[in-house]
């Protein structure tokens, strides 16, 4: 019962926390305070009334329009605020009521704001990467404290190492073979971050994200090419398949890896 209730709480405050990462979405690759100016129609830019802000609902009882001038709103607006719902949910489901949470709460949010910009501009801010590097360690060695694991904080650190290491060297390997870097340094940095969240988890958490994050990039790069919207030459935006590679292991990452061993042994 009190998972249920724990779930719940974070899944309202995911649906809150989305609706502001609309705005970090929309004004963080511009440069525009996140404060100000209130919320207001792209259109018309009268200020959004608080009852028309409610996430999701708002959206729905106007019909994806603005109240004042109906222009229409975009369907990624609700979308955003339901996916972070849902994806806070999620987390806190299998995290459970521990002070990880907070930083893989927090791991959540920044996620679905880099996704997005990334798609936009092909940019992964530092502005929210570094954030997260401070959050999951400040969290970590709470829970480290609490419970009296600091071994999993020193594996968290140690991936967190590797996973930065091996994106580094890829890129290098790209410029000096491809004479093109195969990935920005943004995805460098996030592989850091990314690392570190997976490695608190576990080796195997930590394999199956970076494994699952190839994957996945290579699966959508394919469907690009096969639509026509894109070549093999084209470059993609490949944060959000990180992090989608890296959802799938905080999910089960370290159940896959443990059946994939007891697969190999026989």
């Amino acid at each position: 019962m009190m998972t249920g209730i724990l779930v719940a709480i974070c899944g309202f405050l995911g649906l809150l926390i989305g609706s502001f990462l609309n705005v970090v979405i929309w004004r963080l690759p511009r440069g525009e305070s996140l404060s100000h100016p209130a919320s207001h129609c792209p259109a018309c830019e009268h200020p959004i009334r608080p009852y028309d802000n409610v996430p999701v609902v708002s959206w729905l009882m106007l019909r994806g329009t603005c109240r004042d001038c109906r222009a229409g709103i975009s369907a990624r607006y609700p979308a955003v605020e339901l996916a972070t719902g849902l994806l806070f949910a999620a987390t806190s489901w299998r995290i459970g009521a521990h002070p990880a949470l907070a930083g893989f709460l927090f791991l959540t949010a920044a996620g679905v704001a880099l996704a997005m910009i990334d798609v936009d501009t092909k940019r992964l801010p530092n502005a929210l990467v570094f954030p997260t590097y401070a959050v999951g360690l400040l969290a970590f060695v709470v829970d480290a404290a609490a419970g009296d694991h600091w071994w999993r904080l020193a594996r968290a650190v140690l991936a967190m190492s590797a996973l930065f290491s091996f994106y580094f060297v890829t890129r290098l390997l790209g410029e000096l073979v491809l004479r093109k870097p195969a990935m920005g340094f943004g995805d460098v940095k996030l592989a850091g971050a990314l690392g570190l969240f997976l490695g608190w988890l576990g080796w195997g958490a930590l394999f199956v994200g970076a494994f699952a994050g190839f994957m996945v990039g290579a699966v959508g790069g394919l469907a690009l090419v096969l639509s026509g919207r894109g070549t093999l030459a084209s470059r993609i935006p490949y944060g959000p398949y990180m992090l989608a590679g890296a959802f799938i292991a905080v999910m089960g990452g370290q159940q896959l890896a443990h059946a994939y061993l007891r697969l190999a042994a026989g």
